[in-house]
């Protein structure tokens, strides 16, 4: 009797790694079999309406000798690359030189070497950002046609690449860690002293290497890395990246660079919130025509100077964003819950009544109005009016 076995995506992904590695020909004969090349370039790739002319204009400029690769063959080996998740642009000079139909559909008599590639992405570096920025204009109606809501959201959060340089190494940050723990030993510190976020604080802004490798704290650990910003729809499909380089910070110079505590959290929800406004400002400008209704970021954004630009000066209609529990009302004694509503001072276990959200600010925004929870209306017969009545037995102030 045969024997069935249940395949699973384990044992097929750990098959075409064993090809790859010990039996190359073997796995670019079983790629040329799954994937329809032709019908790929026929019905998804349709360079001509992709590629701005901007870029076709800029390439095909005089540069004193003919161009021995042409842009659309360019364009569709970085395309295939992309599609493929081809990790290094040497192992995808591999493909093309043994496949024959990865050739014919790149549109390559002469496959490339790695040093056309890097010189093509770096002279026509803005030229690719301007084809990829058209192509978000290109999809929004499509992701509108998929669903409307979701198309009309806009999410909001900032992420980074990790760089190889010294800095990056664990030893770096344990030696600086250890030095530290030691002298809190040696001088007998308390528990007040941290030696991790004295650490942060010692280490270096930014990687010797490049000052645009910044210090950040990611998923709990010290790193230096390339930050950017990332914009996304309610579908999960990419509308724009920002990296925070030199350039972004020379164009809108009212941001200021710079660590502000030795605390990673505060550092880096300081720096989200002031990068917010100015991507926003970047993205519309790109994309007139994209006017999403909601705004949705982490607690990052939760403050009063942020929501009057997204309400207000941006076209949002609605913005989610959760409470940040690090922040708290300036000069008030005042505990907020987890809701972030406010508690008695000498009771936290009770949360004062709101009283209406009648706007008091000159920006225009609602406020909301909390007082006593012992305090209740009661009306007045001989005056005709309603007026506040405090039953606490100790109160914590003298107004009403």
């Amino acid at each position: 009797m045969i024997t069935h076995k249940q395949l699973s995506l384990a044992d097929i992904f750990t098959d075409c790694q064993n090809k790859f590695d010990y039996d190359k020909y073997q796995f670019l004969e079983l790629l040329e079999n799954t994937i329809n090349l032709d019908e790929l370039l026929e019905n998804t790739i349709n360079l001509d309406e992709i590629v701005p002319a901007s870029f076709v204009s800029h390439f095909h400029a005089a540069t004193g000798r003919p161009r021995k690769h042409l842009l659309y063959p360019m364009l569709r080996a970085l395309l295939l690359q992309l599609i493929f998740s081809v990790p290094t642009t040497s192992l995808l000079i591999v493909f093309l030189k043994y496949s024959q139909k990865l050739r014919d559909f790149c549109g390559f008599d002469v496959v490339p070497d790695a040093s056309k590639f890097t010189r093509f992405k770096q002279d026509f570096l803005s030229d690719l950002q301007s084809m990829f920025d058209h192509l978000v204009d290109l999809t929004e109606p499509v992701c509108h046609c998929i669903d409307t809501q979701k198309a009309s959201m806009l999410l909001f959060d900032t992420s980074s690449i990790e760089a190889w340089v010294t800095e990056n190494n664990p030893k770096y940050a344990n030696r600086i860690i250890k030095q530290l723990k030691a002298f809190k030993k040696a001088k007998g510190m308390d528990g007040s002293f941290e030696p991790y976020k004295a650490a942060y604080g010692s280490m270096p802004s930014h990687a010797a290497a490049n000052p645009a490798i910044q210090q950040m704290c990611i998923n709990g650990h010290f790193c230096y890395a390339y930050k950017f910003g990332i914009m996304t729809n309610g579908l999960g499909i990419v509308r724009d990246i920002s990296f925070y380089n030199k350039d972004f910070l020379e164009a809108h110079p009212d941001i200021i660079a710079g660590k502000k505590s030795d605390s990673p959290d505060e550092d880096k929800s300081l720096a989200d919130s002031k990068a917010l406004i100015p991507t926003l400002k970047d993205f519309f400008r790109k994309h007139p025509l994209i006017n999403p209704k909601t705004f949705l970021g982490d607690a990052a954004f939760d403050s009063i100077e942020l929501y009057k630009c997204l309400l207000q000066e941006a076209s949002f209609e609605q913005a989610y964003i959760p409470l940040n529990d690090r922040i708290s009302l300036p000069k008030s004694d005042c505990p907020l819950n987890k809701d972030g509503v406010p508690c008695c001072p000498k009771d936290p276990s009770l949360p004062m009544k709101r009283e209406g959200s009648k706007s008091h600010l000159r920006c225009g925004l609602p406020t909301m109005k909390f007082v006593c929870p012992k305090m209740k209306w009661e009306w007045n017969k001989l005056t005709k009016k309603s007026k506040r009545v405090c039953h606490c037995e100790n109160p914590c102030t003298e107004s009403p």
